[in-house]
């Protein structure tokens, strides 16, 4: 399983191939919950194959569904699955991604990737990482304002001070007192010879500073993601000096994550997280409305396609859970036509918006329908 980035997307968006199959799915990571992943997943694979049939003769789409009628008997697979899962296949692709979060369930077979739902994962306002922080170990949480999830750290990554600063850490040749809170996180009172104090502190330093590259360098910058710091209070100034993270929120969590449930831990979390989220959303819908007053907008998807292919999108919100069923006929003039979604030619128009909107330069944010500044299904900011 790979994990998403905006690399992928940008793979997915520059393959260019007749037949692109798309997958999107809520999964379980303990039983007896799982055992019906496989069942969904049967369906959706069912219902690419009715769409294969439309074009296709049945052996061909036999041939076309061959790995993904394997990967239904592969147990390992669905006992390792996270909250969602992406698959994307094309000739000589299969591509597995695992999700922190639940998505709806979506099968797809177009001329192009799906990619909607994964950009909502990835640029989505309301995604955050959690940086768990003590002197001793790190932990980095995923979450959003349903959920929050550990991450699994690669192996590569430093998770100690020991790890962090190997023989480089001064910290070993004194004793360290420790009282107080949980996991025994210490208090920073030092014994030793004079100046072991001030070289414990350097320590600390050292490590916090390599703690933020680290993260900022393997999840900050890939996702784009806020990121809230989870530490004892007299660790939130050190860490936002050395910190070079531009993603770090100024606002943290002054307690050691380790002596929180999981549960409590998301609460404080998008207590600080939903004033940035509303903020975000709220700026976006202003400023469609302001540039539609100013005729630099539209909701008007037959006037959007134009302007996509023209490159004059600056920036285009879509709904996250619609789906419409219209295709850009014309790359050239932006002319659109109503289609079925069975058609193995047909995709998302939203999603094909966003795409072209994307190679154009521009932006693309994905919205719950709630915070739409429009009731068509997408807002589109235009550069003049």
């Amino acid at each position: 399983m790979e994990l998403p980035t905006k690399e992928l997307i940008q793979e997915l968006l520059s393959t260019d191939q007749e037949l692109c199959f798309s997958l999107y799915m809520p999964t379980h990571q303990k039983h007896p919950e799982n055992y019906q992943d496989i069942s969904l997943f049967k369906k959706l694979v069912g219902q690419m194959e009715e769409s294969l049939l439309e074009k296709y003769s049945a052996s061909e789409a036999k041939k076309y569904l061959k790995p993904w009628e394997e990967l239904v008997t592969d147990n390992k697979f669905w006992n390792g699955t996270k909250d969602g899962l992406a698959i994307f296949a094309a000739n000589g692709m299969f591509k597995i991604i695992g999700l922190h979060k639940s998505v709806d369930a979506l099968a797809i077979v177009a001329d192009s990737f799906h990619t909607k739902p994964l950009r909502q994962y990835l640029q989505s306002a309301d995604h955050y990482h959690v940086l768990g922080l003590s002197l001793h170990d790190i932990r980095l949480f995923e979450g959003n304002r349903h959920s929050l999830t550990e991450v699994d750290l690669a192996a590569d990554m430093p998770k100690t001070i020991t790890e962090a600063l190997g023989d480089e850490l001064t910290e070993k040749h004194l004793t360290t007192a420790s009282y107080g809170g949980a996991s025994g996180e210490s208090s920073g009172m030092h014994h030793g010879h004079g100046g072991k104090s001030e070289e414990t502190d350097k320590d600390a330093e050292r490590y916090f500073r390599s703690v933020a590259q680290s993260v900022y360098e393997r999840f900050s910058k890939p996702s784009s993601w806020p990121l809230i710091l989870a530490a004892l209070p007299e660790h939130h100034n050190l860490f936002q000096k050395v910190n070079k993270n531009p993603f770090l929120l100024p606002q943290g969590i002054p307690i050691n994550p380790a002596s929180v449930l999981i549960d409590q831990l998301a609460k404080m979390a998008w207590e600080i997280m939903e004033p940035e989220y509303n903020l975000k959303l709220d700026g976006m819908a202003e400023r469609f409305e302001q540039h539609k007053a100013n005729a630099k907008g539209s909701d008007d998807y037959r006037e959007v396609a134009i302007a996509a292919v023209e490159g004059r999108v600056d920036t285009l919100l879509v709904e996250a859970d619609r789906i419409i069923a219209v295709r850009v006929t014309n790359l050239e003039t932006g002319n659109t036509q109503k289609k079925d979604m069975k058609n193995p030619r047909v995709d998302d128009l939203l999603d094909d918006l966003g795409e072209l909107v994307l190679k154009m330069g521009g932006q693309v944010r994905v919205l719950p329908a709630k915070k739409m500044p429009s009731e068509t299904g997408l807002a589109a900011i235009y550069r003049y």
